[in-house]
């Protein structure tokens, strides 16, 4: 996809990969809503791009609803959304909590499905668009610790799979699975939160996501190391499981 001219919606725009993205998107002519859940300045110079914040919870369908709303008054369509809105919990499963699990499901599967169909619904002209949601190498590995934020990626993972079957000719889905991202993603999960191993940088991910956008990916998946580890562990599948016991132990 070429961006310069381009209609933006970038979500989780404030930090960790989202303002990596937002940061390298800049660089093009394009305008950008640059959505957050707390009111944010976008200030980046120089700047070829025009930026506009905007607050929502992405957890709620009205919100939603809103934000594509302010795009079309604001930008008249959307060639391009960015899903990367997201959060995780670290912690042993407690008692039931149907509104714990509700809140990360909101946010992390229902909001980027939701926008990814009404994309579709939008784009009914043959005019070329694309969607971009930003999963996790735990769609393929569940680490212990973040069961519930493994489940909501591997949802999204689902999803892609049959969604692709059923977009219009001119539609794309990317779909890309970082591996533990250096940010305050962690801090926020729980407080004091181990990071996974491997890890790598927001800015490191953000190019590799326009990369493959570039290059008109399906997914993108930033870390070789995660793709040899998984392509070996698909064959010997006892990797996958002393990778996921040396992080159980660290359970507290």
């Amino acid at each position: 996809m070429n961006l310069e001219g381009k209609r933006i919606v970038l979500t989780g725009a404030a930090s960790g990969i989202g303002k990596a993205l937002l940061i390298q998107l800049v660089n093009y002519p394009a305008q950008i809503i640059a959505v957050d859940l707390n009111p944010f300045e976008a200030n980046f110079a120089p700047s070829k791009a025009d930026i506009i914040p905007l607050t929502a919870d992405l957890g709620q369908q009205s919100e939603v609803d809103r934000l594509f709303a302010f795009a079309l008054e604001k930008m008249g369509g959307i060639d391009l959304f960015i899903a990367n809105a997201g959060f995780a919990y670290y912690e042993k499963i407690g008692a039931a909590d149907w509104a714990h699990i509700d809140a990360i499901f909101r946010v992390n599967v229902y909001s980027p499905l939701y926008a990814a169909v009404k994309m579709r619904d939008l784009h009914t002209d043959n005019r070329p668009y694309c969607v971009v949601i930003t999963a996790s190498a735990m769609s393929y590995l569940a680490v212990p610790g973040y069961a519930y934020y493994s489940a909501t990626k591997a949802a999204l993972d689902r999803f892609a799979e049959a969604y692709r079957f059923e977009l219009p000719t001119p539609g794309r889905l990317m779909l890309v699975y970082p591996i533990a991202t250096r940010t305050n993603f962690f801090s926020r999960a729980s407080g004091s939160t181990p990071l996974p191993f491997p890890a790598q940088t927001a800015d490191y991910v953000a190019r590799r996501i326009m990369a493959g956008l570039k290059n008109d990916r399906n997914s993108v998946h930033p870390s070789v190391i995660f793709r040899v580890f998984w392509s070996i562990s698909r064959v010997f599948s006892l990797f996958g499981r002393l990778y996921q016991q040396i992080y159980a132990r660290q359970m507290p």
